[in-house]
C-alpha cells in the first residue's frame, strides 16, 4: 500500500452551482461544485443509503479544491430534493443505477461541458453503485474510488442494519432523516432496512459489476466499520480487472471523509495523479 499524496487546497472556494434532471420518473437535484480553471474530467460523488447532497457536507468544495476537478453530487429518486420515488427497491437496485439516475446526470453532465470522461466516488451502498456504473459505462470512467463500499452481504451488514432499525425507533430519530429528506423520510429509511433484511436480497453480490472495471480503482475501508469487514474492499481490488488497490484506514469507522477528510482527499489526488 502506497503512502497518499497531500491535497493542495486553493484559497478560492468553489462556485456552486444547482440543476434539476428529468428522468422517466422524476427529477434529480443536482449539485456542482466548480473551482477556478477545472478543465479535466468531473468527480461524480454516489451517496450512501440514508445520504443525500446536503450530507456531504464540506467535502466536495474540499475535494474540488484539492483536485482542481469540478465536484458533482445527486439525489438518487426519493431522496433528498429529488422526486419521490414512485414504489419499492428492487434487489437489482445497485446495478440499476448506472442506466438510470446515473445514466440521465451524466448526459446532462456532457451536455454542459462536452467531456465524455468521469470519475466515480461512491460511499457505502452509493460506492457499490459507483462499480456498477463503472462497469456499465468502461470508456468513459477514468477512476473510480469506493469509501465504505458493500460488495456481498456479510452478516457484519446485517447486523450493523438491525441495530440501526432499534435506534430508529427511539424518539426524534426520525425526525433527523425529515432534516434531508422531509416526507421523504420513512421511505428512505424502509427503502434501507427492508431491501437490506428482505430474504430475497441475501445472496446478492457486486462481483459481476466489479469483473467489468477496467479503470483504476482504489477501496477505501474504515477498520472500524460496523457495517462490513475488510473482506469488501480487499474483494473490489482482487477481482477488478484494471489496476486496483485498498487501504484500510486505521480507528476510522463508516463515514471516512467525515472522520478523516485529509486521508481520503490524500489518497483521492494520489489517484488522480496531482
Amino acid at each position: 500500500m502506497t503512502a497518499s499524496a497531500s491535497p493542495a487546497r486553493p484559497a478560492q472556494a468553489p462556485q456552486v452551482h444547482d440543476d434539476r434532471v428529468d428522468t422517466p420518473e422524476g427529477r434529480l437535484f443536482v449539485r456542482r461544485w466548480t473551482p477556478a480553471a477545472s478543465s479535466a474530467e468531473p468527480i461524480v460523488l454516489l451517496h450512501d443509503s440514508l445520504g443525500c447532497v446536503a450530507l456531504w457536507r464540506d467535502f466536495p468544495a474540499l475535494l474540488a479544491q484539492a483536485t482542481g476537478r469540478t465536484v458533482v453530487a445527486y439525489d438518487r429518486l426519493g431522496f433528498g430534493q429529488s422526486d419521490p420515488h414512485p414504489g419499492t427497491l428492487p434487489p437489482s437496485f445497485v446495478s440499476d443505477e448506472a442506466h438510470r439516475g446515473f445514466a440521465a446526470v451524466k448526459e446532462h453532465l456532457q451536455r454542459q461541458s462536452g467531456m465524455d470522461g468521469f470519475v466515480l466516488l461512491g460511499h457505502s451502498v452509493g460506492g457499490g453503485m459507483a462499480v456498477a456504473c463503472a462497469a456499465a459505462h468502461p470508456e468513459a470512467c477514468r477512476a473510480l474510488v469506493t469509501e465504505s463500499a458493500q460488495a456481498f452481504v456479510e452478516d457484519r451488514t446485517l447486523a450493523g442494519i438491525r441495530d440501526a432499525q432499534i435506534a430508529f425507533r427511539q424518539p426524534g430519530q426520525i425526525e433527523r432523516l425529515q432534516k434531508y429528506h422531509g416526507d421523504k423520510a420513512a421511505w428512505v429509511l424502509g427503502a434501507w432496512i427492508d431491501t437490506w433484511l428482505a430474504e430475497s436480497f441475501h445472496g446478492w453480490t457486486l462481483d459481476a459489476q466489479i469483473r467489468q472495471v477496467r479503470c483504476p480503482t482504489l477501496a477505501l475501508h474504515g477498520e472500524l466499520d460496523e457495517f462490513g469487514s475488510a473482506l469488501h474492499p480487499q474483494r473490489i481490488a482482487e477481482l477488478s480487472a484494471g489496476p486496483a488497490r485498498w487501504r484500510l484506514l486505521p480507528g476510522c469507522g463508516h463515514v471516512p471523509h467525515r472522520e478523516v477528510p485529509d486521508e481520503v482527499l490524500g489518497e483521492v489526488v494520489g489517484v488522480l495523479g496531482r
